[in-house]
């Protein structure tokens, strides 16, 4: 009895037992649990769920089941893991922050996206969305393989037809043995386009399609949640090499609230960030002191979307609080990009391209199969039809034979003898019913048979020419993108360390805008159209009560804007880095862009191509100061802000101009009152100097513009009621700086007083803007030239309570509007 216990006792190799069977666990796990085909780019326990769905006949148009009825057919049936993993990837497939395009269509409690749980598989119901319906069209025609599930009882799919790049579109993410893979979800109208692009190089060139070609189609991912990517160069790097970091931004905006305090707002999370958890750790931050000067942060998110409020102190700089947001919680965060996927069950690290192109191979694979499922079907139809025409032709034959014999074997061994028939030929025409010779009948046999036959060539000339087959797919794909695509949700925003970026920024003419109330965008310049003197004008912009647009340039989008401050301060950005945005639009508060202080406003802004030798920044001030500095000073704006300009408390910056201490200056007061002085007059002071007086002001005037003597041979003088003029610029004597000048507009009860000035020429064109956001623009030829003592001719109509808010100026040229530049290039706001 002892002698046979011991024979049972093996000696074993324990290194060797162990390596061998942790490699065969870790290549199950990578090849049947974690990561999934590139074909469908679904793990094994999402396939099953979707067949088990398909099986079920849940689709989008039966009413929804218990998901504890799907849980439980996947795991009869195909997937013998336990439920929760099973529940676990249908609540995924769900979730609509999770999955870009949902390939399951939840009832009930499927979580949230402050990381609350499903509610359990018993309470909740499902059914396929729509979109899934394509991953699993036509898998009833022998497109795919089908292999024994576990115990051999049923077959289940190798892989599902997917007539959509799901693995791209969806995106995936999965922890294997040793390797883990990170797919950022993608934009199903962009993908698909890179997909048809492949596939017209095939077949018009006959050539393989590069990255570049690729890369502005495919913008970028795009998540569910929404966010901002930051720069390019993570995702070129992704695209080319399968790994690459992304930096995804959430979407914030500062908001002046009625008391006067700020607040930052959250409307878009980056993807997979927990919002409950994100709200605890900026808690955590100001409970700890990291972060000062939150007052309060609360979640009012609702149906509508998301929004978190963080309330600031009102002393503090709301962009200063937002960058440390940015640093030290996820509302920046990375996204880690490991495109890795099973091709032919190993798992390979792939570009875009290489996945795209392993996604056609499938497609091609799948629609081969199924034309030829099709043909075959068509061909074992049109064999039938062919045996019943025969029939049909000699019916009193036919009917004689099967009534003369004992048996329908006999019958059917009598047709095939007879007509030359197969056995399935003349088994139909012992079925056929005697309906079929009515002539109607034969009618539709007839036609039956043409359309079959004009079918089969059409398929067996799809199969031989892969050209044609690649037409289909791309037909096909061509309707999904049309029925199930969308816009993007995820922008692709400026990193200011991705030099790459400013590459792509296409060089033009832009125009700037910006409100009273401090609101500013970019608009493209054919937004507008020129009118007669004396019009109504256009909608300039949806504007707030007591708001109007106060500055309004025309510049590059590779310029600077510079952005000078009633503090005198100056910032600085560049064109393209102000949000673009439509004719009416509103814009963006100019806070959202610059960290301004709180009580600090931009007052002038112009815009600098380069910062070279010789040149100056002249400036002038509300009380008649003037100054010239060097431009070379402000060529190092922090994003903090420089100092541009020491003021008086009750002194601010009106204007600046570019110039090379050649040119006269221009100052204009609002009750009609100019000097003409020569620059040199004013000697070069450093950045923070004051400055020197340039006009002598009565009580309660101010200095309302300032012009150079090269950007126009007329001075274009406008008052708060809509009147104007045109006066010779020679008209204006030169004199020494500091003097009270001479009178230029004469003021009356109907004028008001001047609202703005410009050196023009008669083929410039100007744009006046009143308080209701109304714009009008005009030729200056269509303006009266008159003498300095004049109050000239009625420019715009204005309704009651209405006045000009602001003038600028344009040129056209070329058909295109340019901005206006002097005779020596200098270049100059309008």
């Amino acid at each position: 009895m002892e002698d046979n216990i011991f024979d049972k006792v093996h000696e074993v190799d324990l290194k060797e037992t162990m390596e061998k069977s942790y490699i065969d666990y870790a290549m199950s796990v990578i090849a049947t649990r974690a990561l999934p085909d590139v074909r469908d780019g679904l793990k094994p326990v999402q396939r099953r769920v979707l067949y088990s769905m398909i099986e079920l006949n849940n689709g989008p148009d039966k009413p929804h089941r218990k998901c504890a009825r799907i849980v439980g057919d996947t795991m009869g049936k195909y997937h013998p893991h336990g439920d929760s993993s099973i529940y676990g990837a249908l609540v995924n497939m769900a979730q609509e922050w999770s999955t870009r395009y949902p390939l399951v269509d939840g009832h009930g409690n499927f979580g949230s996206v402050d990381g609350d749980g499903a509610a359990a598989m018993r309470y909740t119901e499902a059914r396929l969305s729509k979109i899934s319906m394509e991953m699993l069209a036509d898998i009833n025609k022998n497109t795919v393989d089908f292999t024994p599930n576990f115990d051999e009882t049923e077959k289940e799919p190798t892989v599902l037809p997917s007539r959509y790049p799901n693995l791209l579109v969806n995106g995936t993410t999965g922890i294997a043995v040793g390797m883990a893979t990170n797919i950022p979800p993608h934009n199903l109208r962009e993908i698909v386009s890179a997909v048809v692009k492949m596939i017209d190089n095939r077949i018009e060139e006959d050539r393989e399609t590069t990255l570049e070609e690729i890369l502005p189609i495919v913008k970028g991912p795009d998540f569910p949640t929404g966010a901002t990517i930051l720069g390019t160069r993570g995702i070129e790097q992704a695209y080319r090499t399968g790994r690459g970091k992304i930096r995804v931004r959430a979407v914030t905006e500062i908001e002046t609230m009625e008391n006067g305090k700020s607040r930052i707002l959250v409307s878009e999370l980056p993807y997979m960030v927990n919002k409950a958890r994100l709200i605890e750790k900026m808690a955590e931050l100001v409970r700890d002191k990291r972060i000062d000067g939150i007052t309060a942060i609360t979640d009012e998110s609702s149906r509508e979307g998301m929004r978190i409020n963080i309330e600031l102190r009102r002393d503090v700089n709301a962009n200063v609080i937002l960058n440390q947001l940015f640093k030290h919680t996820q509302l920046q965060d990375t996204f880690g990009v490991i495109m890795l996927a099973l091709v032919n069950n190993e798992p390979r690290v792939m570009g875009l391209i290489e996945m795209l192109h392993h996604y056609i191979v499938h497609q091609e694979e799948v629609v081969t199969r199924r034309t030829q499922y099709e043909l075959n079907k068509a061909e074992e139809r049109a064999h039938i039809l062919q045996g019943l025409l025969i029939a049909l032709d000699n019916i009193d034959e036919v009917i004689r034979i099967i009534r003369a014999s004992k048996t329908t074997q006999i019958a059917k061994e009598g047709l095939m003898e007879r007509f030359g028939l197969s056995e399935v030929q003349s088994q139909a025409i012992v079925d056929m019913r005697l309906r079929a010779l009515t002539g109607l009948e034969r009618e539709k046999l007839e036609n039956e048979f043409k359309e079959l036959m004009e079918k089969i060539k059409e398929l067996k000339a799809i199969l031989a020419d892969k050209k044609l087959l690649l037409g289909v797919i791309k037909e096909e794909i061509t309707l999904i993108a049309e029925k199930y695509g969308d816009e993007r949700r995820t922008s692709i925003g400026f990193d200011a360390f991705d030099i790459s970026m400013e590459d792509l920024i296409p060089k033009e003419n832009v125009i700037i805008a910006m409100t009273r109330l401090g609101y500013i965008k970019r608009m493209t310049i054919d937004n507008f159209k020129s009118q007669s003197r004396g019009g109504r004008g256009i909608k300039g912009m949806q504007t707030v009560d007591n708001d109007y647009i106060e500055e309004l340039l025309m510049t590059n989008t590779h310029h600077y804007m510079m952005f000078f401050t009633n503090t005198g301060k100056v910032y600085r950005l560049k064109a393209y880095e102000i949000p673009e945005a439509g004719r009416t639009a509103r814009g963006t508060a100019v806070i959202n862009l610059l960290q301004l202080m709180p009580e600090e406003k931009v007052t002038a802004i112009i815009p600098i191509e380069e910062y070279s030798e010789g040149k100056y920044l002249f400036m002038a001030t509300k009380r008649g100061i003037v100054k010239k500095t060097p431009i070379t000073d402000y060529a190092n704006v922090r994003k903090t802000g420089l100092g541009a300009i020491n003021l008086r408390s009750d002194d601010e910056l009106i204007e600046v101009k570019t110039t090379d201490n050649q040119k006269d200056i221009f100052l204009v007061t609002k009750y009609g009152q100019c000097i003409r002085f020569r620059e040199t007059d004013v000697r070069s002071t450093g950045r923070v100097s004051m400055g020197v007086i340039g006009m002598n002001l009565t009580d309660g005037d101010e200095v309302i513009g300032m012009q150079l003597d090269v950007q126009g041979e007329y001075l274009l003088i406008a008052s708060e009621k809509g009147m104007g003029k045109l006066t010779r610029i020679e008209e204006f004597s030169p004199q020494n700086r500091g003097g009270k000048g001479v009178k230029c507009y004469k003021i009356m009860e109907k004028t008001g007083n001047v609202i703005g000035v410009k050196a023009v020429n008669l083929d410039n064109q100007i744009m006046i803007i009143n308080t209701g956001g109304i714009l009008i623009r005009m030729m200056c030829k269509d303006i009266s030239i008159q003498g300095r003592v004049t109050s000239g001719v009625r420019l715009m109509n204005l309704s009651e309570g209405e006045f000009v808010a602001s003038i600028a100026k344009v040129r056209e040229s070329s058909g295109q509007i340019e901005e206006e530049l002097p005779e020596n290039k200098e270049e100059e706001t309008v």
